[in-house]
C-alpha cells in the first residue's frame, strides 16, 4: 500500500478509524494498562498506523486519542441529559464505547477540565500514566529518531509513578500509586493543584436553538434591508418620470405658442433680408455665425425654452431664425421639418385632367455602363414614381438592352459611347426639364468628357442639373464644370464629399463639424446647392444649413443614393417652376427640392424596413415611394 505522506493535525475518518482499531487491540491496552511507558505504546501505534499506509508521529497518534476520549466524554455525559445527540458531539462514540467499555471506568472531569486550556503540559499526570513530556516535540509533532533506529532511553530524575488498577465495590477505578517521598511532601504541605480553565459546559441543545435563531433574525434583516432597497428604488424611477412628464408637458406649451405665433409672423419676409432668401427656414450668414475662432457657432443645449418662444414672438428686425436644438430631441426637428415641408407641398402641382402628357416632367438621366445597369434603372424609375411623366435614359450600348428588360416605363438612349453622343444627347435637352448625371455612368475618359460637354449644354438651356456617383468624381476633376451654376446640386455621400472637399481646400477636413466644412464646400463651389447625406442630412447652399431628420432605418443597401437623385431631379423642376410662377418667390428652390427629396427617400426607407427587416433592398424602398410621397406631400 502506498503511504499517505499528508503531514498535519486534520485527521480523515479513515485515518482516525484505523487508529482507534490499532488502539483498542487488546495488546495494546495491555499495555496501557501496565508499567510500560505511554510514550513507547505510542510509538508502536505510529509504527502501526505507518504500516497501513498513513504517516503519524507517536505524539500526533497520542493527541488524537486523547481527543476522542474527551468527546466521548462529554458525548456521554449529555447522553443523559440532552435526549440522544452524542452522536452530534462525537462522530466515533460507537468505536470508542466499545474499546473502553472494557477498560476501567474513566473520570470524565478529568478530561473535561483539562481540554479548555490546551495541551497543558506538566500540570497533572493523565489517566492512563501518560506523561507530561515526552522524547518528541510538541511544537512539530515530529519524532526525533526514525522510528526504526534504536533509541536510548533516559530516566527522568522523578520516579515514575505505576497506575494501579484497584477494584472498589462493582466499579472499576483506576488509583494512582505515588512515591513515598512524594506522598510525605505533599501531605506534609497540603498544598493544592494550580486551578484549571474549565470550559463552559452548553447543552448542544441550546447552542443549535441558540445558532436558528440568529439565523432567522439576520435572515429577517436581510429581507428588510433588500424591501428598503426596493422601494426606494422605485421612488427614484417615479421621480424621473415625473420630471419626463413635467419636461414634456413644458415642450408642448413652447411649441404650441410658436404654432399660434408662426402665421402672423413667419409668413412675412423681413425687410432686410436679402431676397432669395425665406424667413420660415433661413441660417445666418458665414460672417454672423462664425466666433473669432472661424467655427460656426451652435446654440448650447442648455438654451432657455423660454428665451427661444419671446424671439419667435417678437422677431428680430434682421429676420427670423429658426435654430435647431438637438438636444430638444425628436420634437423640434419635426417642428422644423413641418415647416419646410410645408413649402415642398406648394411646388408639388396639382393633379388635373387639363394637362397633357410631360407637362409634370421629363427627366433625363445620364449613366449606365457595362458594369452598372441598375443605378440608372433606380434613378429613372423613382422619377416617375415621384411624378415626372417620362424618364429617358442616356446610355452605353452594351448596358441598354439590359436597362430596357427592367421596365418598359424607361426611354433607353443607347448613345453614351457612341462618336455623336454629345449630338445625340443635345437634341433631346430641349424636351427636358432636369437632368439627372452620374447614376452608373463609370470612370472612363470618354464617356465622363461626353458627360462633362452634356453639362455644359444643359446649363445652356437653364434647367436644373443633379450630380450624384461618378458625376461627382468628374466634379473632382474637374469643379469649374458645375461651379457657380445656381440650379447645379451636388448629392455626395461622406466619402464623396470629403474627396470633393479635399480637392478645392487643399487640407483635410474637420471632421468635427460637418455643418461648417458643407458650408465651406458650398461656397467654394459658387453657393451651389450640397446635400451631405448622413445620419442626418444636411443641405446648404453656403449662406445657411438645414437639417433633414425624418425617421429612416439602419438599412444602408446600394441604390439609396440612386432613388434620392431622381426624385430630386423631378422636385428640383417643380420648386424652380414655382419659384418663377411667384410660389415661395423668396425660398431657394434647389433647397427645397433637396429637403423634400431627403425626406422622401427617409420615409420610403422607414417604410420598406417595417415591411422586410434587414432584407430591404432599393427595389422595395421604390414600392414605398406612391404612400410616402402621399403621407409627406399631399396629406
Amino acid at each position: 500500500m502506498q503511504a499517505n505522506t499528508t503531514r498535519g493535525f486534520l485527521w480523515s475518518d479513515v485515518e482516525t478509524r484505523t487508529l482507534l482499531d490499532i488502539w483498542g487491540e487488546q495488546d495494546i491496552q495491555a499495555a496501557l494498562d501496565g508499567n510500560f511507558r505511554n510514550s513507547f505504546v505510542y510509538r508502536d501505534v505510529s509504527r502501526r498506523l505507518g504500516t497501513m499506509g498513513f504517516e503519524r508521529t507517536p505524539e500526533q497518534c497520542r493527541v488524537r486519542v486523547k481527543s476522542l476520549k474527551r468527546q466521548y466524554l462529554l458525548a456521554k455525559e449529555g447522553n443523559l441529559r440532552n435526549n440522544g445527540q452524542y452522536h452530534k458531539i462525537c462522530k466515533f462514540y460507537d468505536v470508542m464505547e466499545g474499546i473502553l467499555s472494557n477498560r476501567a471506568a474513566l473520570d470524565p472531569r478529568e478530561f473535561i477540565d483539562s481540554g479548555a486550556g490546551g495541551e497543558e503540559a506538566g500540570d497533572v499526570l493523565e489517566e492512563d500514566g501518560e506523561e507530561a513530556q515526552d522524547g518528541y516535540s510538541e511544537s512539530t509533532g515530529e519524532c526525533p529518531y526514525p522510528a526504526e533506529t534504536e533509541v536510548k532511553l533516559e530516566y527522568p530524575a522523578v520516579p515514575i509513578p505505576i497506575p494501579v488498577k484497584v477494584t472498589v465495590g462493582n466499579n472499576s477505578t483506576p488509583v494512582r500509586a505515588h512515591n513515598s517521598s512524594q506522598s510525605v511532601s505533599n501531605l506534609s504541605t497540603g498544598t493544592s493543584k494550580r486551578p484549571k480553565k474549565r470550559r463552559a459546559n452548553f447543552p448542544m441543545e441550546r447552542l443549535m436553538e441558540q445558532f436558528l435563531e440568529q439565523s432567522t433574525q439576520a435572515e429577517k434583516n436581510f429581507y428588510r434591508m433588500e424591501e428598503q432597497r426596493l422601494q426606494a428604488e422605485d421612488r427614484r424611477r417615479e421621480a424621473e418620470h415625473g420630471k419626463e412628464l413635467h419636461m414634456l408637458q413644458m415642450l408642448g406649451q413652447m411649441f404650441s405658442s410658436i404654432s399660434t405665433a408662426r402665421p402672423g409672423r413667419a409668413a412675412t419676409p423681413s425687410k432686410t433680408s436679402p431676397p432669395g432668401h425665406t424667413t420660415a427656414f433661413s441660417g445666418a450668414s458665414p460672417s454672423s455665425t462664425r466666433g473669432t475662432s472661424g467655427h460656426l457657432r451652435r446654440p448650447p443645449p442648455w438654451t432657455d425654452c423660454c428665451t427661444q418662444q419671446n424671439q419667435l414672438v417678437n422677431p428680430d428686425p434682421r429676420g427670423l431664425v429658426f435654430e435647431r436644438y438637438y438636444s430638444l430631441g425628436s420634437t423640434s426637428h419635426r417642428v422644423m421639418d413641418d415647416d419646410i415641408l410645408s413649402l415642398v407641398k406648394k411646388t408639388v402641382p396639382p393633379l388635373t385632367s387639363k394637362k397633357h402628357k410631360g407637362q409634370d416632367g421629363r427627366i433625363g438621366v445620364i449613366g449606365g455602363c457595362q458594369d452598372y445597369t441598375g443605378a440608372p434603372y433606380f434613378a429613372a424609375i423613382s422619377a416617375l414614381k415621384v411624378g415626372a411623366d417620362l424618364s429617358h435614359v442616356f446610355c452605353t450600348k452594351d448596358a441598354a438592352t439590359v436597362i430596357k428588360s427592367y421596365s418598359p416605363e424607361l426611354i433607353v438612349h443607347p448613345v453614351l459611347d457612341s462618336p455623336n453622343a454629345v449630338e445625340e444627347i443635345e437634341k433631346w435637352l430641349p424636351r427636358l426639364h432636369g437632368l439627372v448625371v452620374g447614376p452608373g455612368l463609370g470612370r472612363e475618359d470618354a464617356i465622363l468628357k461626353t458627360a462633362k460637354e452634356a453639362i455644359e449644354k444643359s446649363k445652356a438651356r437653364d434647367i436644373p442639373i443633379v450630380i450624384d456617383a461618378d458625376g461627382l468624381w468628374l466634379v473632382t476633376q474637374q469643379p469649374s464644370v458645375i461651379q457657380g451654376y445656381p440650379k447645379g446640386i451636388l448629392t455626395p455621400n461622406l466619402m464623396e464629399f470629403t474627396r470633393l472637399y479635399e480637392a478645392l481646400h487643399h487640407e483635410p477636413m474637420d471632421i468635427r463639424d460637418h455643418q461648417r466644412s458643407v458650408m465651406q464646400l458650398s461656397v467654394a463651389m459658387g453657393n451651389l446647392t450640397v446635400v451631405l447625406k448622413g445620419e442626418r442630412d444636411l443641405i446648404t447652399d453656403g449662406s445657411k444649413v438645414i437639417s433633414c431628420s425624418v425617421e429612416g432605418s439602419g438599412r444602408r443597401c446600394g441604390g439609396q443614393g440612386d432613388l434620392l437623385s431622381g426624385s430630386l431631379g423631378v422636385l428640383a423642376h417643380w420648386a424652380h417652376a414655382a419659384s418663377a410662377a411667384g410660389i415661395s418667390r423668396s425660398v431657394n428652390p434647389s433647397m427645397v427640392a433637396a429637403f423634400g427629396a431627403c425626406s422622401l427617400t427617409r420615409h420610403c426607407n422607414s417604410q420598406a424596413f417595417q415591411r422586410h427587416g434587414r432584407s430591404t433592398t432599393t427595389a422595395d424602398m421604390i414600392q414605398e415611394i406612391g404612400s410616402a410621397f402621399k403621407e409627406l406631400f399631399e396629406s
